[in-house]
């Protein structure tokens, strides 16, 4: 089997440059721990949802595609990570993984720097991923004052 030739190389790998060999025994951290791992080395084959029609656009080079009906999720995650582009009657992405835009952030902060991205959608969704974790609610803000009105009642309860 391919997966286990795959793992006896890495095995060896590791042991050949002294690294430890750690196992989870949590599945849900495991299937975390590969996604993540991904992220780390495929991070320009990236799409995000856009809309509500299920289209998605690729990070790298801002392509309109759509997930490919063999591609194994049974819902439309925000983020996205593909091995295969697969041009039929539309573009399509296929072997996808859902990901987390934290992780972008976090495994490839150069790749996605937001002073350096494209003005568009993209940068505009990792914006408020970065918003959110800074603690700042951009949403309330309608330039009416909303955003203080919204400090003051939390200062108040």
């Amino acid at each position: 089997m391919q997966a286990d030739n795959v793992r006896a190389q890495l095995q060896r790998t590791m042991e050949k440059f002294d690294i430890e060999l750690v196992s989870l025994s949590d599945e849900r951290k495991l299937y975390i721990n590969i996604r993540q791992a991904l992220v780390c080395g495929f991070f320009m084959q990236i799409a995000h949802k856009e809309g509500e029609k299920g289209n998605y656009l690729t990070v790298k080079d801002n392509q309109v595609v759509a997930l490919h009906p063999s591609c194994g999720l049974d819902n439309q995650p925000d983020w996205v990570i593909f091995n295969e582009f697969v041009l039929t009657t539309r573009p399509y992405i296929r072997t996808v993984s859902d990901v987390k835009a934290d992780w972008l952030l976090e495994y490839a902060p150069n790749y996605f720097d937001l002073s350096t991205l494209q003005d568009g959608e993209t940068k505009r969704a990792l914006q408020r991923v970065v918003n959110k974790r800074a603690g700042k609610n951009t949403q309330r803000s309608d330039g009416n004052g909303a955003e203080s009105r919204d400090k003051k009642k939390r200062r108040k309860e």
